[in-house]
């Protein structure tokens, strides 16, 4: 699946779409670069699973969690070191609580990530500073 956002409010919009598709227990990885568009993507998926709150980019707490219809775990994996880290952040235990799992900067740790994670691929179109491309591997359609 593959789309083209022009503005936040559009990745928003992406995320609320792909969020009909998730079921409890999906794992989604995102990757891209600094500012790509990771936590709007994120915000979106959130509403899209009935979360109430405020979503921000959980940078310096490692994880947020955010109560709907399917509970929503926002990790950033930046400040971590390596797999080896996850453990200490009870990484197992919030795969098997029955949410989402959304991981950004999930290449620090992606020998960790289940096989059948979706992938998701945020980047900067270089004509517009605005757009983005995003990409989306593993889900259903």
């Amino acid at each position: 699946m593959n789309w083209i956002s022009h503005s936040v409010s559009e990745t928003e919009a992406i995320g609320r779409e792909v969020a009909q598709k998730l079921h409890s227990g999906d794992v989604v990885a995102c990757f891209g670069d600094l500012g790509a568009g990771k936590t709007a993507f994120t915000r979106g998926l959130a509403a899209g699973l009935g979360c109430m709150g405020r979503v921000t980019s959980p940078t310096f707490t490692i994880v947020n969690e955010y109560e709907g219809t399917i509970p929503l775990f926002h990790f950033d994996m930046y400040r971590l070191s390596g797999e080896d880290d996850l453990f200490d952040i009870g990484w197992e235990d919030y795969l098997s609580r029955g949410g989402v799992c959304v991981v950004e900067w999930s290449e620090r740790i992606a020998g960790a990530l289940p096989a059948d994670t979706i992938r998701v691929d945020i980047r900067r179109s270089g004509e517009n500073e605005d757009w983005r491309y995003i990409e989306i591997g593993g889900l259903e359609e």
